[in-house]
């Protein structure tokens, strides 16, 4: 079963966000819990953590700007 990578809002007044890194590979098995990738929002960068363990597949761009919920990424 695929577990969806969405921005998550962080902040009250969030409404988006810059996906600013990937920290893995796409392909790349991760552990539940391991950073995956980075977002700026309010001159902060916030690291956001796997949910579950698997594989990570990649839909969103690096330097893009994102919606509060939008689909960045997939783990499988």
């Amino acid at each position: 079963m695929s577990t969806e990578l969405r921005i998550p809002k962080i902040g009250v007044s969030m409404t988006e966000a810059t996906l600013s890194e990937w920290l893995v590979a796409d392909g790349a098995t991760v552990d539940a819990g391991t950073p995956v990738y980075a977002i700026e929002m309010d001159k902060s960068t916030n690291e956001i953590e796997a949910p579950v363990g698997g594989v990570l597949k990649i839909v969103g761009e690096v330097g893009e700007t994102y919606e509060i919920g939008a689909l960045i990424g997939r783990i499988d």
